[in-house]
């Protein structure tokens, strides 16, 4: 059963089956991708999985991420990725391995209509560079990494409040809560207001117990303690 909540669940993966399981599932309204889930999933030939996965996953809408790190590759990349289909977006790091910040390039590509989903911010500053390149009237996403932000100890919670009142300065900007680990940020996300959170499989698989009793939770644990001590033959 699909969760009442308003922010959108997108499937983050790089492997096929799971892509369309997820898709099978009617949990998800889209998908995202990576270089490094693609190099887990054993990726060899980019266009020929992203066209594979434009195939298998009709109607939703999918990022597919640049790999070049100098700006004109990137921009090469850009126009190829984009002409795959209406359903695909650019997906862009905010900065390259030197630090370079990417707005010049995203504003360029905005400017020709280009869905862009801008990936790998981290910070309020980066949001608002990202916003202000967007081109008036295009579609684009701004990914931040609040799992990512939670790991160094930070309550990613207040750069995503802010985070989304900067988005919602330009109309068809939508904000991603991006590095989910648990069913809990799914709550968060739509809590503060963001459109999307993606989510690995682990935690889509998971959201059959959304809501659920806690003491039924606790009756199952104890449950499983016990088959799996059963199972081992333990004694004391």
């Amino acid at each position: 059963m699909k969760p009442n909540l308003d922010v959108k669940i997108y499937a983050d993966g790089a492997k096929i089956s799971d892509m369309v399981s997820a898709y099978e599932s009617g949990l998800v309204q889209g998908f995202t991708t990576n270089p490094s889930l693609m190099k887990q999933a054993g990726i060899t030939d980019y266009m020929a999985f992203a066209k594979e996965a434009l195939a298998k996953l009709p109607g939703l809408p999918i990022s597919f991420e640049v790999f070049a790190d100098d700006f004109e590759a990137m921009e090469q990349e850009a126009e190829k990725i984009a002409a795959l289909g209406k359903d695909v977006y650019i997906k862009i790091p905010i900065i390259n391995t030197k630090g370079e910040s990417t707005a010049h390039l995203i504003k360029k590509l905005s400017a020709k209509g280009y869905n862009l989903n801008i990936t790998a911010i981290l910070t309020i500053p980066q949001v608002q560079e990202t916003v202000d390149a967007f081109a008036p009237n295009t579609k684009n996403v701004v990914s931040v990494f609040a799992g990512r932000i939670a790991d160094t100890g930070v309550d990613p919670i207040p750069t995503m409040k802010q985070a989304k009142e900067i988005c919602v300065t330009k109309p068809g900007t939508e904000l991603l809560w991006a590095s989910c680990r648990e069913v809990l940020n799914i709550i968060q996300a739509n809590e503060v207001g963001a459109e999307i959170i993606t989510c690995p499989p682990g935690v889509i698989s998971k959201l059959g117990g959304l809501g659920q009793d806690l003491f039924q939770v606790s009756l199952d644990t104890v449950k499983t303690f016990s088959k799996d001590i059963k199972a081992l033959g333990f004694t004391i």
